[in-house]
């Protein structure tokens, strides 16, 4: 009876021990991830401001070319 319940409980260790192995590979894999849509985010976020300040210049410009 102690022998099976030893091998119920070494058993259970062993499929914890997989489950944080998989969580810890699963969690390298969504930091990657995430570091990656930083990037991304912040690039964006880079190129609306260029946009904008492009728009607003063109905006400025056709004023201009309206009062004279």
């Amino acid at each position: 009876m102690e022998s099976d319940d030893l091998k119920n409980l070494e058993g259970r260790i062993d499929e914890l021990i997989d489950a944080c192995q998989r969580l810890k590979q699963e969690n390298l894999s969504l930091k990657s991830e995430q570091d990656s849509l930083s990037e991304q985010h912040a690039k964006l976020v880079e190129k609306t401001r260029i946009a904008r300040e492009r728009i607003e210049t063109m905006i400025g410009r056709l004023k201009a070319l309206e009062r004279s």
